[in-house]
């Protein structure tokens, strides 16, 4: 054995490397913090209003799908009656969503 202390010393962590690992964590940390979801009252408010918006499109749609098929079945109108409720529907769900996107808010 070898009673002379080793030639080179162990080399510690370079310092470019303690850098990097740093700015890593705080690219990560500002990553996560972004792509955190924002959880507050105007987001639920937009959510609702978006909600109310499809639900007014839909129910006007199918409202008038559904009136439309009752009068052709009892009055024999084949298509018309319900062609006729379809564009009265639409155009009643979009009057309902002009109302709502014209309400000031509170």
């Amino acid at each position: 054995m070898n009673d002379e202390p080793p030639a080179r010393d162990p080399v510690g962590e370079d310092a470019r490397i303690d850098a990097l690992d740093e700015r890593l964590k705080a690219l990560r940390e500002r990553e996560e913090k972004r792509n955190r979801p924002v959880a507050g009252g105007e987001t639920d408010e937009n959510y609702r209003a978006g909600n109310r918006v499809l639900s007014e499109l839909l129910g006007g749609i199918a409202g008038g799908l559904f009136l439309g098929w009752l009068i052709d079945h009892f009055a024999g109108t084949s298509p018309w009656g319900l062609l006729v409720m379809l564009f009265v529907g639409i155009f009643i769900a979009f009057r309902n969503i002009i109302r709502i996107s014209n309400r000031r808010p509170d």
